[in-house]
């Protein structure tokens, strides 16, 4: 679910006309408190938020100092509960085009999952077979052995699910050391040109969020995502309830000057 700042009270007390202009009068503070009590109560519903606060606002110059830091609380309150973070409810990409998600991609942004993973120059190549079938291969650098730095080349084949963008993806090669199962593999967001969101929960909690997850921000340029795309793409990381949970994946060109563990022929 969807619920942005703009659903909260946004306050200005930069002149007493604007404010005066804009707001009603509260008689008290117990009044405002009931007040946001209400907001927070109705928030799991964005279009009634929406009408429903376009009634109030705050004018009492003389209550602002007390009540914003009551405003601030409970609007990060309503957001939190908004996005219920259940992995059940999570939006990947509509009407999702396999072919033109094919081909090469770099990955800048990782959400790391519990256990030993490719820690950066990551790259992935997705093909589509003549079945339809989509296969990737991947590089990047892992330490094994506690100091063994190397660069790890992977095979995952992917089984479709009901929804073209979730699917069901088995690691082979090297990956039978570093991964084990079937991880999903799901496509949040993309424009196909530019970036892609990826995200995969391995275990759901009993009360349905996820207990371990990883996730990749792509981009088809190893420089990184365009200016134009940070704030779609810091949008998705909010929706996933990952925000500041990433880390910059640099490309060094390890995997092109290294030793390599090698996928089966």
């Amino acid at each position: 679910m969807d619920f942005s700042t703009e659903s909260c009270f946004c306050i200005s007390c930069t002149s007493s006309k604007m404010m005066a202009a804009s707001c009603t009068e509260l008689t008290s503070l117990n009044e405002a408190v009931s007040l946001m009590s209400r907001v927070v109560e109705k928030a799991a519903d964005r279009a009634s938020a929406r009408t429903f606060l376009s009634k109030y606002s705050l004018a009492n110059c003389g209550l602002f100092s007390r009540m914003l830091r009551y405003v601030v609380a409970l609007c990060l309150l309503a957001m939190s509960w908004a996005q219920d973070c259940q992995v059940a409810n999570i939006q990947v990409m509509q009407n999702f085009d396999r072919t033109r998600y094919a081909g090469t991609w770099y990955a800048v942004g990782k959400k790391d999952p519990e256990g030993l993973f490719l820690l950066d120059n990551i790259v992935a190549n997705l093909n589509i077979g003549e079945d339809g079938k989509m296969t990737a291969t991947a590089e990047g650098r892992v330490i094994i052995l506690n100091n063994w730095e190397m660069c790890a080349h992977m095979l995952a084949t992917f089984e479709d699910t009901l929804d073209p963008a979730k699917f069901k993806m088995k690691y082979w090669g090297a990956a039978a050391y570093l991964q084990t199962g079937n991880d999903d593999h799901w496509v949040i967001d993309t424009d196909y040109d530019n970036y892609a969101v990826h995200y995969s929960c391995r275990l759901v909690d009993s009360d349905g969020t996820c207990l371990d997850s990883y996730s990749f921000i792509f981009s088809r340029h190893p420089t990184g995502l365009r200016p134009e795309d940070q704030a779609i793409v810091t949008q998705r990381k909010t929706e996933l309830c990952l925000l500041g949970k990433y880390r910059r994946v640099p490309h060094s060109g390890f995997c092109l000057n290294s030793g390599s563990v090698d996928q089966p022929q």
